[in-house]
């Protein structure tokens, strides 16, 4: 998921270098939800693996 916002974030900058504004606003927007979902994904795994402990060896 993390490498879809970076490639939205990508075609934003080459969007906006080329002057296509609309599409460069559009694909920033995505990038951005796109980071904020991997984030919370993260910390929720996070907080997840975190109370779980170690599990014993077998």
């Amino acid at each position: 998921m993390l490498g879809w916002a970076v490639m939205f974030l990508l075609v934003a900058i080459v969007a906006g270098v080329l002057g296509f504004g609309g599409v460069a606003a559009v694909s920033t927007n995505i990038a951005q939800i796109l980071f904020f979902i991997f984030l919370i994904a993260f910390v929720v795994s996070l907080i997840v693996h975190l109370a779980r402990g170690r599990t014993p060896p077998m």
